[in-house]
């Protein structure tokens, strides 16, 4: 995933052409409305009312991007300051009203991905799923490694499987000839009808579904069919995007699965590298059960089973209590002990997708479905409810140095105190490095030990990567594409193989934990780094504060509190930043041993002819051999650590460059900061309204839920279950 060095509006931007450009244009209401059908009355009031904070904040701060456009268009040098106010204001007014909350969800062909997808946004037929008689005319395989682009091919179904595809949909749409009229009609009706059009105008355009089978074996493709039957696709979108995994297995593979498992240590990873903050197993096809079978090896019994209803749920509440201890482990191992994902209740959700709709065994409560779509919605709304109180916050803080940039009032006796507080900014930063170093230290001693390993395991963990039950029957063609994709190459029908990541997985066996705690939550006194950075922001706002009480701010208190949310905006765009980072530091390993071995898979890659699998085997086998000798281990270990040094040179230099412009800002005696701006006083009393509004709103929401749980705990309880 292709990174930046500067993280989004925390620093002034050139002025240019862009600087005179028109916002972006508002949504419309209905557009606005329609994304709140999902959710349930009281949520849909507070998220109405925090769209109409923000739409408000965004009219104001687009008035005062326009007053001050107007005031200095036809300037030949337009002042620092009001550069700063034009680029940052431009910056909030086009800043995305909300960023996706990607949720990954993963599983094997068959799991139940889709129909879990089509019971939690409520329609059953949004996605084809496997077992109708019309799914989806492709195969996705997704290969990934230590680069910046992901590679997804779809390969097109053969001559002859698109032949007999096109007769069963032609068959299908031709059906309604043999019905009566009234059937007829019903059948019209019918998503797979609708779906099978659908695909014959795309493949041969409109007017195709009126053409017989042979018609269309004759007709031309309006659309160019690669004659390798492979769509490759490049782009950033990976699993590290996700801030929430759900690992999808149907209750027949959840236990002892090899690819059930790889993808829970794919998702625990990632929780590692990237924005993962949940993982969740999803049992799907719960309803499945086969009584008799069920309740001759049924070890529990406390209870005589009644029905088919009854061991389907003792059945789901065991696998929960089994499913959530073991996961637990899992992520206790590779974790931060105050990781928030090991204090979840719900790390197992047992699910049925067919019986959220016919509930003929299940209740829609007991199918869990209402459960996930209630844990999208409140992590939406609680996003939505963070970024909009940020967004208010940054606003009223460029309002209130707007409207100080054309004030006359300001007396010379009572000048913001800034070199005192650049001093105190200065001796802070220093402190903030060495607060760094001590957490990047915590890797050093797990990292060696992981080495030391690594140097001692890595004949066994390749040998047993390059070796093949079946013997090299078939693998020397895996072998190949292995080498030629550097060490990495993930099969449609076979594990994923990554020799890199293999041999490197004894120094991740050892680091993990420290490294999960290095960029997760904690106190400003362990090796977490995120608290040492809000420690650091609320060290500078209370020096201001402290300032402003001992020199009697009276004019300059605008500039007061202009300071102190800037500062909260320019340290918390740095968490996103470090975030980032993250990823490519976690990488390093894999990615010098990937780098150090890339010419021994050249040459095993160029291998062909008798034996030519035993030879490639040899290649990589000496190659690493020889890498190792020469010290691969350690100058991954080096340039790991080298990742961590340039993440704290980043860190130090964004917060220098950032909080010196502000202060100068901020100063009263720069030359030719300023100059005298339109009236902006309106803008700055509607924005003064609107940030006190943020509190009425987060008690409006306190005092709906408050009504909805006593009208709920007042109202009966809800039938018992349906018929068994």
């Amino acid at each position: 995933m292709a990174e930046t060095e500067d993280f989004v509006g925390q620093e002034p931007h050139p002025v240019d052409d862009d600087l005179f450009k028109e916002p972006m244009k508002k949504r419309r209401r209905s557009d606005r409305d329609q994304r709140f059908r999902a959710f349930p009355s009281v949520e849909q009031s507070a998220l109405k009312e925090y769209e109409k904070l923000e739409s408000r904040t965004r009219r104001v701060l687009s008035n005062t991007y326009q007053k001050l456009i107007q005031s200095v268009f036809l300037d030949d040098s337009i002042p620092n300051g009001v550069k700063y106010l034009i680029n940052r204001l431009l910056a909030l007014i086009e800043k995305p009203s909300l960023d996706p909350i990607y949720i990954g969800l993963f599983g094997s062909t068959g799991a139940g991905k889709s129909s879990l997808i089509n019971a939690i946004i409520q329609q059953e037929m949004f996605l084809p799923v496997s077992g109708e008689s019309i799914c989806s005319s492709c195969i996705v395989q997704v290969s990934s490694g230590c680069c910046e682009q992901y590679e997804a091919k779809i390969h097109l179904l053969s001559d002859q499987e698109w032949k007999e595809e096109l007769k069963n949909l032609t068959k299908l749409l031709h059906r309604t000839e043999e019905l009566g009229r009234e059937e007829a009609d019903e059948w019209d009706r019918d998503d797979a009808v609708e779906e099978a059009i659908w695909k014959l105008q795309m493949l041969y355009g409109n007017g195709a579904e009126k053409k017989n089978y042979e018609e269309l074996l004759r007709a031309k493709p309006k659309g160019k069919i690669p004659t390798s039957r492979i769509i490759t696709l490049k782009a950033e979108e990976t699993i590290d995007k996700c801030s929430v995994i759900w690992v999808i297995s149907d209750i027949e593979r959840v236990s002892g699965g090899r690819v059930h498992e790889n993808l829970l240590n794919e998702s625990i990873k990632a929780c590692q590298r990237g924005f993962c903050r949940d993982v969740a197993l999803v049992v799907t096809k719960t309803d499945k059960l086969h009584l008799p079978e069920y309740l001759r090896e049924r070890k529990v019994r406390t209870q005589a089973i009644q029905s088919q209803r009854e061991a389907v749920l003792e059945r789901n509440e065991m696998i929960k209590l089994q499913r959530n201890t073991i996961l637990k482990e899992k992520l206790k191992r590779k974790l931060p002990a105050d990781s928030k994902v090991l204090d979840t209740s719900d790390l197992v959700y047992t699910v049925s997708a067919q019986e959220y709709w016919q509930q003929a065994l299940l209740t829609e409560e007991e199918t869990e479905i209402p459960k996930l779509r209630e844990y999208i919605r409140k992590r939406l709304l609680d996003k939505k409810r963070r970024m909009v109180t940020k967004y208010v916050t940054e606003a009223f803080g460029l309002l209130l140095l707007t409207d100080s940039f054309s004030c006359t009032e300001n007396l010379p006796n009572e000048y913001l105190h800034v070199s005192s507080l650049r001093r105190f900014v200065e001796e802070r930063i220093q402190l903030l490095e060495k607060a760094i170093d001590q957490c990047f230290a915590h890797i050093a001693q797990p990292l060696q030990e992981g080495v030391r390993n690594a140097r001692t395991s890595y004949r066994r963990i390749l040998g047993a990567c390059l070796v093949r039950s079946r013997g090299n029957q078939g693998f020397h063609q895996t072998l190949k594409a292995v080498c030629l994709k550097n060490g990495i190459y993930a099969s449609r029908t076979l594990a994923r193989i990554d020799l890199n990541e293999a041999i490197t997985q004894p120094i991740y066996d050892q680091i993990d934990p420290v490294f999960g705690g290095i960029f997760g939550a904690g106190k400003p006194t362990g090796s977490a780094l995120m608290p040492h950075i809000d420690a650091f922001k609320h060290s500078l706002q209370e020096k201001m504060t402290e300032i402003g009480i001992k020199n009697g701010w009276k004019y300059n208190s605008c500039k007061k509190s202009f300071l102190i949310q800037e500062i909260s905006a320019i340290l918390g765009g740095l968490e996103e930043h470090i975030l980032r980072k993250k990823r490519r530091i976690y990488e390093s390993l894999t990615a010098s041993v990937q780098n150090d071995l890339k010419p021994c898979y050249e040459e095993a890659a160029q291998i062909t002819g008798k034996k030519a699998c035993e030879r490639m085997k040899d290649v990589i086998r000496r190659g690493v051999d020889q890498q190792v000798a020469e010290g691969m281990f350690e100058r991954a270990q080096e340039r790991m650590q080298h990742q961590f040094q340039q993440l704290k040179n980043g860190i130090t230099e964004k917060v220098k460059g950032s909080i010196a412009t502000m202060l100068t800002l901020a100063s009263s005696q720069g030359d030719g900061l300023y100059k005298e701006l339109a009236d902006v006083k309106s803008e700055y009393k509607e924005m003064e309204k609107l940030h006190r509004g943020l509190r009425e709103v987060a008690e409006n929401a306190v005092l709906r839920r408050g009504m909805q749980d006593f009208l709920l705990r007042m109202s009966p309880s809800k039938l018992g279950p349906p018929r068994t």
